[in-house]
């Protein structure tokens, strides 16, 4: 099982709240909808991979302090153990730069009243949107071999920052 990192930049709109989120580009999840992350390298901390991926994939400067704890996810992939993994999932509202394009995502701004959780992984309607609104979670989603949910378990507490 391998660690990875995602962040949800969070920024305020002109109708309220907004996400930064893209479509993948390359590897796993071609297509769908994420935020930006990925593989933890050797050595790195989750927050050092977090501020790597961000800078890589988006363009943007996050400093590793001002990454706030979101979730702790594992994903078993049942029939593709290649492919499991534990997420670190943070957010921040501070980083510097501008967004970028990259290979590896297209990224752009939603209201996080209007995430396309139907464009986004299985689980992301199940957890995503409450932890948005503050809440940590760490969980167990088991994916099938149609990236479906086939089980899960949930245990919500407040913000790891409050």
């Amino acid at each position: 099982m391998f660690e990875v990192s995602v962040v949800y930049l969070l920024r305020e709109g002109k109708t309220g709240d907004e996400v930064l989120l893209g479509e993948k580009l390359t590897g796993l999840g071609v297509g769908k909808i994420v935020g930006p992350g990925g593989k933890q390298e050797p050595g790195e901390s989750p927050r050092h991979t977090a501020v790597r991926e961000v800078a890589e994939e988006v363009g943007l400067v996050v400093a590793p302090g001002n990454l706030e704890p979101l979730a702790r996810i594992t994903y078993p992939f049942v029939g593709r153990d290649a492919l499991s993994q534990r997420s670190h999932a943070f957010t921040t509202r501070h980083w510097e730069g501008h967004v970028r394009a990259s290979e590896e995502i297209d990224a752009r701004w939603w209201p996080v009243s209007g995430i396309p959780l139907e464009r986004m992984w299985a689980d992301a309607s199940l957890w995503l949107p409450r932890a948005l609104a503050g809440e940590f979670l760490e969980a167990t989603f088991e994916i099938g071999p149609a990236d479906e949910v086939l089980s899960s378990t949930m245990s919500w507490s407040p913000s790891k920052n409050a």
